[in-house]
């Protein structure tokens, strides 16, 4: 069995990386009659399409500047930002082995069998963040009057801008995604007609207290897919230094992906390969590694250039609030 860490200590670019790896479990896949593989190989191309032929990606920023355009003329009183990122090739790596580890141990759990290769295949069909794009909002206190509440009118601000999201971004080449999610919560603020299209994790948070509203979207141009969060600053700020931040949430998937007590070793190649590229992934010494434009102290200083282990950084866009020092009549 091969995994990422065998390709980590070479030099190599995260191009390179990529290539190799994608080609070496493609030729497995073809010896050994394993069709996960292949579909795992498939996966790897999406993400070298992105790096190799990233032109689209100035297309595709260019065009959804165009809601930070139109937000910034409406809202001039409103601070905001306009993140995107392209998921890097560690998180996607542990994705992806996640989903098999976690599919087949529940629906062993629950069935006392394994799942069919078709039905494993269809749950990895579902990567739609490879490339994502996150719209944080605030309102300055100089523009909030005694008695105001801030969180509620950030929040009118944030579904507003959800509610002319969908059709804006329609016009520009984009077409939205109805959401997965059935029967779940959603805010009266979120236009009726819209709600199948968005995930409200505000309505229902997140057991840890995760709280943002997404909506996925199909590049017509880059033909690839994408994701859109909308976030306030307080949610923003518990998602990435509160109780829900990223060290916190990959802690808590480790252990939902490491799970090994109900599946007998050996029975099932798909999760048995699944979860040790797994393991080692979280054992994995960023220190150690060789890779162009990568470099790590520990697994906590980490200066990454090439979306190696932190997403690769698509656009900046940052809106600051005018008149900030005047109250607002």
């Amino acid at each position: 069995m091969i995994s990422l860490n065998d390709y980590l200590y070479n030099g190599d670019t995260v191009l390179k990386i990529l290539q190799k790896y994608s080609e070496d479990l493609r030729k497995i896949s073809l010896e050994y009659h394993n069709p996960i593989d292949m579909v795992h190989c498939n996966f790897l191309l999406q993400l070298i399409d992105m790096l190799e032929h990233n032109d689209f990606l100035t297309s595709q920023s260019q065009r959804i500047r165009e809601l930070y355009k139109l937000m910034a003329r409406e809202y001039p009183f409103l601070a905001f930002t306009f993140r995107g990122r392209i998921k890097s090739l560690i998180r996607a790596e542990e994705k992806f082995n996640g989903y098999i580890v976690e599919h087949i141990y529940d629906y062993y759990k629950e069935h006392h069998e394994f799942p069919d290769v078709e039905d494993l295949k269809q749950k990895l069909s579902c990567f739609r963040d490879l490339i994502a794009y996150r719209i944080v909002l605030s309102i300055p206190q100089c523009h909030l009057k005694e008695g105001d509440n801030r969180e509620e009118i950030e929040l009118d601000y944030l579904y507003k801008i959800a509610n002319i999201l969908p059709a804006f971004l329609e016009e520009r080449g984009f077409t939205v995604m109805v959401s997965e999610r059935e029967g779940a919560k959603q805010s009266e603020r979120l236009d009726k007609k819209l709600r199948p299209y968005f995930r409200d994790y505000i309505e229902n948070p997140s057991s840890n207290g995760y709280r943002s509203l997404h909506i996925t979207l199909y590049d017509n141009i880059a033909r690839s897919y994408i994701e859109v969060q909308l976030r306030t600053k307080e949610m923003d700020d518990f998602a990435e230094i509160g109780a829900a931040n990223h060290q916190g949430y990959e802690k808590r998937q480790e252990e939902e992906r490491t799970r090994r007590e109900e599946i007998p070793l050996g029975e099932c190649i798909y999760y048995d390969e699944a979860y040790e590229r797994e393991v080692k992934l979280h054992q994995l010494q960023l220190s150690e590694v060789d890779v162009n434009m990568f470099g790590a102290i520990n697994n906590d200083l980490v200066n990454d250039g090439c979306g190696l282990f932190r997403g690769r950084l698509i656009l900046p866009y940052e809106h600051l609030s005018r008149f900030q020092n005047d109250l607002i009549d």
